[in-house]
């Protein structure tokens, strides 16, 4: 009987990815990026260990939303005030932080543990085409 393998933080090799967002559905391009950063694109993938690569995201403003997204889907914070919500529409978010609305996508889809956490770091996300990790030398990745 073979026993199945079991990946440990000193057997990760993580490699650099290069992802430019420019004209990629939103919903689509953050379930591609969390498979990777979980690292559940590689065989030797282990739950309860942080298996994945790193994720260097360009032109993030640059992403597209189907339908009426971008003047209906909102996002919410809270100040924990009584009346402290606030809401915001995507449009003006993306003029306000135009890399907030696929951080956010991407944490969403990851574990909501702490090794959820310490996956998210590994993902770096810039809203030009300009990134300064070019000595890790990033593999483009088309999705």
């Amino acid at each position: 009987m073979s026993k199945s393998y079991l990946a440990s933080p000193v057997d990760v090799d993580a490699k650099w990815f290069v992802i430019d967002a420019e004209g990629k559905v939103l919903g689509r391009l953050a379930t591609r990026i969390a498979m990777i950063l979980m690292g559940k694109h590689k065989p030797t993938y282990t739950p309860h260990t942080d298996t994945g690569d790193f994720v260097v995201v360009v032109n993030a403003e640059k992403f597209v939303v189907t339908g009426t997204k971008m003047k209906d889907k909102l996002y919410y914070r809270n100040s924990f005030y009584p009346g402290g919500q606030k809401t915001i529409v995507l449009e003006k978010l993306l003029v306000e932080k135009p890399t907030y609305a696929l951080k956010q996508a991407v944490r969403k889809m990851l574990p909501k543990t702490k090794l959820g956490r310490q996956m998210f770091t590994k993902l770096k996300v810039y809203a030009g085409p300009e990134h300064p990790h070019a000595a890790q030398q990033p593999e483009p990745l088309e999705v």
